[in-house]
């Protein structure tokens, strides 16, 4: 949890995360109230980019967050990162092979930022020390 007395490090994640984040909420609230339905090529497509920005900025202030800490967060931040990628990745290939094997219905592809959000959350608790 982020405090008040942070680290500098820290704070600057916090507003890279609201920001990348609440561009990425507005984005899709939009969308959903349909304010983008009647877009054609090339706007859709320059639509969907715009969502997939925020996407991008958020994995980058997650990377400048380990840049910017100290070694110990640094390994912490990068356990957690790559355990959550791993099981938010078994966990898509899997609804996949559900998908295709038995009659799963469709995730859409960009679930796997929400998935890898979630896996983050769930693994971050029990990964308190950087060694195995």
């Amino acid at each position: 949890m982020l405090s008040l007395n942070a680290e500098p490090a820290q704070r600057r994640y916090l507003v890279r995360t609201m920001a990348f984040m609440s561009a990425y909420v507005a984005l899709n609230i939009a969308a959903i109230l349909g304010a983008f339905d009647g877009l054609r090529r090339p706007g859709a497509w320059l639509f969907a980019l715009a969502v997939a920005a925020p996407v991008a900025g958020q994995i980058w202030a997650t990377l400048a967050l380990m840049e910017e800490s100290d070694e110990f967060v640094r390994a912490l931040t990068a356990r957690r990162f790559i355990l959550a990628s791993g099981l938010g990745m078994a966990l898509f290939s899997a609804w996949g092979f559900a998908e295709s094997y038995a009659a799963a219905p469709h995730a859409p592809g960009w679930l796997i930022f929400p998935l890898f959000w979630l896996a983050y959350g769930v693994v971050s608790p029990f990964v308190r020390s950087t060694r195995g």
